[in-house]
């Protein structure tokens, strides 16, 4: 069974920056997509950023430029450099990764930026 767990979430001043981590229990490569989403209060579960196994890294256009999705293939991690944080990014942020047809979530981590 696959495990996401992710760390990193905490208050942040609109501006400022954070950096989340997601920490899988299997070996990264046997994945073929990896990457973030998030759900703000009231929301859909929107995409942020995916890192697929081949081809190019996609992001939202509303963090394209801020945000950075990485992954440290030695420790199975995940990361989401989230820099110029606006109020709008506010939500619950959740790692995702893909092997098969077999979707695994992360439990969460929540951000919130304050004006």
């Amino acid at each position: 069974q696959v495990q996401l767990v992710e760390s990193g979430g905490g208050l942040v001043q609109d501006g400022g920056s954070l950096r989340l981590s997601c920490a899988t229990s299997g070996s990264i490569f046997s994945f073929s997509v990896v990457g973030w989403y998030r759900q703000a209060p009231g929301k859909q579960r929107e995409l942020v950023a995916t890192f697929p196994s081949t081809g190019s890294r996609i992001y939202a256009d509303s963090v394209n430029g801020r945000f950075l999705v990485s992954r440290d293939i030695g420790k199975n991690t995940v990361y989401l450099q989230m820099n110029s944080l606006k109020p709008e990014d506010t939500a619950a942020y959740y790692c995702y990764a893909r092997t098969g047809r077999v979707d695994y979530w992360g439990q969460g981590t929540q951000v919130t930026v304050s004006s």
